[in-house]
């Protein structure tokens, strides 16, 4: 697996192309705003998008769906309790200044516990609620993309509509702490990590951020 970082737009949002190398089909993880930046990587890697998995569904993640999904034709898969927030893109983009076009229409649900391929790489769907209700992470291959669920330092916002601190917190200790340490962690913003470093040094998750 190739997993290649492309940091993005006005909040610098990650987008990630994972490669199956053997068969040059990749997963478009996640489209942002830069959506010429994103073609170019596709180009420069000779890959073909054959899948677009969408984390959650807050603008940043998604304004580049339209365009992408255009290009390759590529299906788009999503948490349906994340729909609200997809349908309403545009009035999430007026709320931070950015003029948003209406997103076509989620191909594909995904549920938690699903498996999702990319060549001949097979990835668990595991819904991780907390930064959005539908927010998903993606487990395989030594790794989890995580989008704005758990960052290097740091835990997702939850004062955006469908936040929830002890739901994000629940979600962290069930879904990604229970991975091996080793596993590395691709979050939305922000460099990589491992789930080893979180649990030892995260304050969220060992506390320490309640005596600051």
């Amino acid at each position: 697996m190739n997993v290649v970082a492309i940091p993005n737009g006005r909040f610098l949002e990650n987008c990630y192309l994972v490669v199956d190398p053997p068969s040059g089909e990749c997963a478009v993880i996640d489209p942002g705003e830069a959506t010429d930046l994103i073609a170019h990587k596709v180009a420069a890697l000779g890959v073909r998008p054959v899948a677009i998995w969408l984390t959650h569904a807050h603008v940043d993640h998604v304004v580049g769906v339209t365009h992408l999904k255009q290009e390759t034709g590529a299906p788009v898969f999503l948490h349906p309790a994340d729909r609200s927030l997809y349908d309403h893109v545009e009035e999430q983009g007026v709320a931070f200044g950015m003029d948003v076009a209406r997103l076509p229409a989620p191909d594909r649900t995904l549920a938690h516990g699903d498996a999702v391929h990319v060549g001949g790489l097979t990835f668990q769907v595991r819904h991780t609620p907390g930064h959005s209700p539908g927010s998903v992470s993606f487990v395989g291959h030594g790794a989890v993309f995580v989008g704005d669920v758990l960052f290097q330092g740091s835990i997702g916002r939850t004062d955006l509509p469908g936040g929830d601190f002890d739901t994000l917190i629940r979600s962290i200790e069930r879904e990604l702490l229970s991975l091996p340490d080793d596993t590395i962690v691709y979050s939305g913003h922000g460099l990589e990590t491992t789930v080893g470093r979180e649990r030892r040094h995260n304050p969220f998750l060992t506390g320490a951020y309640r005596l600051a």
